[in-house]
């Protein structure tokens, strides 16, 4: 296996063939699965750019402010009973040519612009404190200052009910409006929560759970300047994104994000050259890997091991010394805790190793 490259400044350039534009159209989205089975919203070659729109399904928290025309007619076009079993709405998927099943996808994440000027926060009945929260469900809607880089709380609101159908519209005109957060700044950090590619199995796959496809991740580290790494499971690797996020901080605790639809231009390179078990993160200064499970401490122990399978396969490391570094030198996070499989990563520093460049 090759050694994974070590960043941007050191990672040649991957001339592109052709730029795409990929719109969140109803023909062009895939509202709460992954599938195998449907057919590409876009073909493309490796190193090709595409600016794509992702869209949030929480734009209903606050209709005036976070959808146009074009996000009403996707509400419009896609019934509630056809948005399911999970809740994000999927841009694609996008056909790799020549991506076949063990290759990985090299995903250059290069920008990411809000689409509006605000975003929503839900307290949600899948939050982590949500019994200790009086099982009560409340809205607090952010305005995002693009100059500033920062986000602060416009107002905040209790939703009457459960939210339990995706894309649910909760503003409610009549609700008391509260203020909230008063002189409070939130450094803004536009991430994509869900992102991947199809797995290899019959029908539709939820958004919800995060696995070796990539899925609802919801690492807000997976912005402008990340590179992730999603290993290929089915012929042209059918990769979609969703579930854009301004801000948001690790572990999720509420439920949601500062949840707002992102621009995102990206370029996808098939790499057949290496292969790694789990969705990889690489930025500036961090390789991060992730772990999965139901329990939160083997996501952990999954993430632990496969950071050990990083250092001994593509850095060069024995064993000894791969679990001595990690334990002077890597960080260990957990990345949500709201959603059924929990995720938890282990970030190793780049600059630690020298002869592999910066």
């Amino acid at each position: 296996m090759a050694l994974i490259r070590t960043g941007t400044t050191s990672r040649p350039d991957v001339l592109p063939s052709a730029f795409h534009t990929l719109r969140a159209t109803p023909d062009n989205v895939h509202w709460g699965y992954f599938d195998a089975s449907i057919a590409p919203a876009l073909t493309i070659k490796s190193g090709d750019l595409i600016y794509a729109e992702a869209l949030t399904h929480h734009a209903g928290d606050a209709p005036h402010l976070m959808m146009d025309d074009a996000l009403h007619a996707l509400w419009n076009a896609i019934p509630e009973h056809d948005r399911n079993p999970g809740v994000h709405i999927m841009t694609g998927p996008i056909y790799v040519a020549g991506a076949q099943p063990g290759d990985m996808l090299e995903v250059r994440y290069l920008n990411m612009r809000p689409r509006c000027r605000y975003g929503s926060n839900l307290a949600a009945n899948w939050g982590y404190l949500y019994k200790e929260m009086g099982e009560k469900e409340r809205v607090t809607i952010y305005e995002l200052d693009a100059a500033a880089n920062h986000a602060s709380a416009l107002y905040a609101y209790d939703f009457k009910g459960k939210y339990l159908t995706p894309g649910t519209i909760t503003d409610c005109p009549v609700c008391d409006r509260e203020s909230a957060l008063a002189g409070v700044r939130i450094p803004a950090r536009p991430h994509l929560g869900t992102a991947g590619v199809a797995p290899a199995v019959n029908g539709r796959v939820s958004t919800i759970p995060p696995g070796r496809h990539g899925g609802n991740i919801d690492n807000w580290r997976i912005g402008a300047g990340a590179t992730m790494y999603y290993p290929v499971q089915v012929p042209g690797a059918l990769f979609s994104i969703g579930d854009p996020h301004v801000s948001q901080g690790d572990g999720e605790m509420s439920g949601t994000a500062i949840e707002s639809s992102l621009n995102v231009t990206l370029q996808i390179i098939l790499r057949k050259d290496f292969s790694f078990p789990v969705p990889l993160l690489e930025t500036a200064e961090s390789w991060i890997v992730h772990g999965f499970d139901p329990q939160l401490d083997q996501a952990l122990r999954n993430a632990a091991l496969d950071t050990m399978l990083l250092l001994e396969e593509h850095v060069g490391l024995s064993r000894n010394d791969a679990y001595s570094l990690m334990s002077v030198a890597a960080d260990v996070g957990i990345t949500q805790v709201v959603d059924a499989t929990l995720g938890a990563h282990v970030r190793i520093p780049r600059g630690i190793f020298p002869a592999l460049g910066q």
